[in-house]
């Protein structure tokens, strides 16, 4: 099994108006696909070649409220940030310049090392991150651990550790495998949802 990137994130937005304006109009991201019906809009932006964002639109939905990248929270929680990748430092630079002159607040260019990095939050209150690789420092190719203090099962190194889990004893048959039609089915190829 081999993943090809991120298919796509699923965000919430109680404005698809203003967030169409933000990740296409203001960010410059495609606006590829839209599924909808009264009370319901999912809207699909193209990040890569491979890769989406998606926002549901639900009525009542606010903003959230903003939060710094990284800040410790207790409780329930589950989501941070998300980066987005830019081919270049000069795009990087643009994208800051790009985001101050709409109005938007956006951090200084920060050195991760590895990473050069702006932060910002969408109009619904997402925060989000661009990042430009290090020329020189790729950790795909050639992974880097920099904790002082990493784990045991840290310590296992950068490859799955596939034993940890159980086996799959019973693979589903090519005959019983069946894509049942969800939101979105009907529209491109004439499938209902029951």
């Amino acid at each position: 099994m081999k993943f090809n990137g991120v298919n796509h994130l699923a965000m919430a937005t109680g404005d698809m108006d203003k967030t169409i304006r933000f990740w296409r109009d203001l960010l410059g991201m495609r606006l590829v696909a839209g599924l909808g019906r009264p009370g319901y809009r999912h809207y699909f932006f193209q990040l890569s070649d491979s890769d989406l964002i998606a926002f549901f639109e639900w009525p009542g939905t606010e903003a959230v409220a903003k939060k710094e990248h990284g800040r410790p929270v207790a409780g329930p929680f589950i989501f941070d940030h998300v980066s987005f990748g830019v081919e270049s430092e000069d795009d990087l630079w643009q994208l800051k310049d790009r985001l101050e002159a709409a109005g938007f607040h956006v951090s200084d260019v920060i050195d991760h090392g590895f990473i050069h990095s702006i932060y910002a939050h969408d109009p619904n209150g997402i925060p989000i991150e661009f990042s430009h690789n290090v020329p020189g420092i790729d950790i795909r190719k050639n992974p880097r651990m920099r904790d002082q203090v990493p784990s045991q099962i840290t310590l296992e190194g950068a490859e799955p550790q596939t034993q940890t889990w159980p086996r799959v004893e019973t693979p589903t048959p090519v005959t019983e495998r069946v894509a049942y039609p969800g939101a979105g089915s009907e529209l491109f190829h004439g499938k209902k949802v029951s």
